[in-house]
């Protein structure tokens, strides 16, 4: 994996070189950019070439590093136990399973990586285990003599005792190491930490470079390519998963529809209340990941909705696909009397959920409050 290979982000690759060949690379890095710009993609070739540049035999160097099996290139990422790591999960313990996730799909998110080791009725993190398993591997001395790097993949899920633990490390790293942190959400790492790092910020991929990329990489049709690419929304894993029709979308749709439907239904008619109860409980048996993915994609739903009722289409890009359901009739629905409230009451639902409330209570009373926004006036409407 090389620079080669990247999608768009000219700028920082150019960046990234000049720092490596200038001698001023800095030791601890944030790559923050969110799911399928490319940033993981962009730490592992950053990495090779670190790595690499100054091999005494960069093919060699460069073979290893293609199957992320260079003993100078570390990895780190949430895990959770399974049915094989019964206890104490770390990183090193499933290698195996990240260097196939990674070289299918760099661009995978971390819903797929839990579903990839069977964890996503758990939430993954980066503990103190893991800290001390890092400590130790940068302790190690260099193989090609060059530089050691350490990638650790969405650090927002480190913890208060693993991120205290690595301070002093990310600070004061050993000679000739760089730590590369890979974030989708920079808020959610603590303070000291993101500090103590240099920040470089990745833009979503343009329509363009997720249709040019799928033509060349993929073989599709470029009139199917750009149909993708819209939808996309800027992010390649996504135009993957719907070209390669693995995307949650679907079920996400049909379960949205659903509990619009019932929602809008059970304003002064009790019955309906058993839809709704009968729909969040089939939620709720769902994994937390799970639930959490289709939070989200509820907010993009409704953010869809309001911009078509004010005729902003040409910044549409989802399809809800459930059969007899046209966004354009249910964007009517959704104005500015009620999207600040909606979109709130999901936010707070994502946020419970994170904190393991739960999720058959969550799931009920957020229903029975979008019950009442949906039948909101919008404010200045008739």
């Amino acid at each position: 994996m090389d620079f080669k290979q990247i999608i768009g982000q000219t700028h920082i690759v150019n960046y990234l070189k000049h720092t490596v060949d200038q001698k001023r690379v800095s030791h601890a890095q944030l790559f923050v950019g969110k799911e399928g710009v490319g940033t993981l993609q962009m730490a592992i070739a950053y990495a090779v070439y670190l790595i690499c540049k100054n091999s005494l035999n960069p093919e060699i160097c460069a073979r290893k590093c293609k199957k992320l099996e260079h003993p100078d290139l570390h990895f780190a990422f949430p895990v959770a136990a399974n049915k094989v790591v019964k206890k104490h999960p770390v990183s090193t313990l499933f290698l195996s399973e990240w260097r196939k996730f990674i070289l299918e799909n760099p661009f995978a998110g971390l819903f797929d990586w839990y579903k990839a080791i069977d964890i996503e009725n758990k939430q993954g993190k980066i503990g103190v285990d893991e800290a001390q398993a890092i400590i130790r591997a940068l302790k190690l001395t260099t193989y090609e003599g060059s530089y050691k790097v350490m990638i650790i993949w969405m650090p927002e899920k480190m913890n208060i005792a693993a991120s205290n633990k690595l301070l002093k490390l990310i600070e004061e790293p050993p000679q000739n190491t760089v730590l590369l942190l890979v974030t989708e959400n920079e808020e959610q790492i603590i303070s000291t930490i993101r500090s103590r790092c240099q920040v470089l910020y990745f833009n979503n991929l343009s329509n363009r470079q997720i249709t040019e990329a799928l033509v060349a990489n993929e073989g599709v049709a470029l009139s199917e390519a750009k149909i993708i690419a819209q939808q996309a929304n800027g992010n390649y894993n996504k135009a993957l998963n719907l070209y390669q029709n693995k995307s949650d979308d679907t079920v996400f749709d049909q379960w949205f529809v659903t509990w619009v439907r019932a929602a809008f239904r059970a304003r002064g008619n009790a019955s309906v209340i058993n839809d709704l109860i009968t729909w969040s409980n089939e939620i709720a048996g769902k994994g937390r990941e799970t639930q959490k993915q289709f939070l989200q994609y509820c907010t993009q739903i409704f953010r869809q909705a309001l911009l078509l009722n004010y005729n902003a289409e040409s910044l549409v890009y989802l399809k809800p696909q459930t059969e007899g359901f046209k966004l354009e009739n249910f964007a009517v629905f959704i104005h500015n009397g009620n999207i600040l409230g909606i979109t709130e009451e999901l936010d707070k639902a994502l946020y419970h959920i994170e904190r393991n409330a739960n999720p058959k209570i969550l799931f009920l009373d957020l229903s029975i409050k979008l019950t009442r926004l949906l039948h909101t006036k919008e404010v200045g409407g008739v």
